[in-house]
C-alpha cells in the first residue's frame, strides 16, 4: 500500500492491464505514467522515476480482522460471493521488508512458528509478530533503546521491562513502558520468486 501524493497532490490510480516482471502496472489519470506496483515506482511517462512512499499494511484474512476491528464495512465482489477467496497463505508468501539500503524477506511459515522474531535490518531494530493470520512488524526501540520481545501464550512481551504489548497496536498495555508504541515498519507481502524479482540483493531470514 502506498501514498498516493506526489508534490503534495494527491493522484489517481487504474490498473495498467500489463504486467512488468510478471507483476501488476498501474497507470495514474493525470499524467498516463506506467507505474510498478511492487516498487510504487513510475517506470515509464512523465513522472519516470518517482518514487511513492510506501505504507504500513497487513495481509490478513477478513475473520482476522474483523475481530480486531468488529465495525469495519468491506466492498464485496463477485468472487467473495462465490466462495473464490482461499483460507490461509500459501507456504512460499514472505513478508518484505527494505530500510535504509538494506531489504531483508521473512516466511509467513516461519514468523508463525516463531511467534516473535527479533532481528536488525542494517542498523535498524526490528521485530515481525505474528497472530493468527497476521503478520506486524515494528521497529522494536523505545526510547532510543532496542527490545527483545517474546511471547507468552498469546501475550507479547519485552525481556528488558516485562512490559506487556499489544502486538496488533504495537501499544505497550501494562508495565513500566504502559503507554508507548513502536513505529510500524511499511512492508510488502509476496511469493518468494516475485520478491527476489524485485529485489535480488535480498537477504532471506533463516531461523
Amino acid at each position: 500500500m502506498h501514498d498516493r501524493r506526489i508534490d503534495g497532490v494527491t493522484h489517481t490510480f487504474g490498473n495498467a492491464g500489463s504486467l512488468f516482471m510478471n507483476a501488476m502496472t498501474w497507470y495514474d489519470h493525470e499524467t498516463r505514467s506506467i507505474w510498478s506496483q511492487p516498487w510504487g515506482r513510475a517506470i515509464v511517462g512523465s513522472l519516470k522515476g518517482v518514487q511513492l512512499n510506501l505504507l504500513p499494511s497487513q495481509l490478513t484474512t477478513w475473520g482476522s480482522w474483523k475481530q480486531q476491528y468488529p465495525d469495519t464495512q468491506a466492498m464485496v465482489t463477485d468472487i467473495d460471493r462465490l466462495g473464490g477467496r482461499q483460507q490461509g497463505f500459501h507456504p512460499d508468501f514472505v513478508v518484505g521488508l527494505a530500510l535504509a539500503g538494506h531489504a531483508r524477506a521473512y516466511y509467513y511459515r516461519d514468523i508463525q512458528v516463531a511467534g516473535v522474531i527479533n532481528d536488525k535490518l542494517g542498523e535498524i531494530p526490528v521485530a515481525l509478530w505474528a497472530t493468527g493470520d497476521t503478520v506486524y512488524a515494528y521497529v522494536r526501540m523505545v526510547n532510543r533503546e532496542a527490545l527483545t520481545f517474546h511471547t507468552e501464550g498469546e501475550k507479547l512481551v519485552d525481556d528488558e521491562t516485562g512490559s506487556e504489548w499489544d502486538g496488533a497496536r504495537g501499544l505497550a498495555k501494562t508495565g513500566p513502558l504502559s503507554g508507548e508504541s513502536l513505529q510500524p515498519v511499511p512492508s510488502l507481502t509476496s511469493y518468494d520468486w516475485a520478491w527476489r524479482d524485485f529485489y535480488p540483493d535480498s537477504e532471506f531470514y533463516t531461523p
